[in-house]
């Protein structure tokens, strides 16, 4: 009888959890993340100060003519132009959203549910083309369509994932068609 009263004695109960400093581990986790959200939200902000010389976007004509193309997608946002990490944020193109594009002879039309819409004047594209990334988003070679502009004294880049791929090697050959460079201006003269 002796090893069964050995054996009962031996046992104990499980250890108490310590719920005050899993709580108070718990709290400061919870006011890391917040600081970290507010910083970053800071930084954005301070982005948009400094890029507060870029002029208000422009707003399509009331009758831009006839649809030469048109597409429905993401705009992934916009870039100074030929550095992909260098994001715009000030006037709302930092917003990533979807996107209806419309091509006219007077412009590229970019309608943004949710977000500022703006317009991109003929006179006032240089150069569309087939890249990979643009500010954060990374896709495979050709899979998004970069259309780069001038705005104000400044080239940006502006990023844009159709719903169907195929779509973009026919935007760049018709936006690049459209884009007079000066040494066409002098021929058309």
């Amino acid at each position: 009888m002796t090893p069964l009263i050995l054996l009962a004695d031996d046992k104990k109960s499980a250890a108490v959890t310590d719920w005050a400093a899993r709580i108070g581990w718990l709290v400061g986790l919870a006011l890391f993340v917040a600081l970290v959200y507010w910083l970053m939200r800071e930084g954005w902000k301070w982005r948009g100060t400094l890029q507060g010389d870029l002029p208000d976007l422009p707003t399509a004509p009331d009758d831009p003519g006839p649809a030469r193309l048109t597409m429905s997608g993401r705009y992934h946002g916009s870039t100074t132009a030929g550095q992909w990490l260098d994001r715009i944020v000030a006037h709302g193109l930092g917003s990533r959203s979807r996107a209806e594009l419309t091509l006219t002879d007077a412009g590229l039309d970019v309608v943004r549910p949710g977000a500022t819409d703006f317009f991109i004047p003929a006179a006032a594209l240089r150069e569309a083309l087939l890249g990979k990334g643009i500010a954060g988003k990374v896709l495979t070679e050709g899979g998004l369509l970069v259309v780069t502009w001038q705005h104000g004294d400044r080239l940006i880049d502006s990023g844009f994932r159709s719903d169907h791929a195929a779509e973009h090697a026919e935007w760049v050959d018709t936006l690049n068609s459209m884009i007079k460079t000066p040494s066409t201006e002098g021929a058309e003269r």
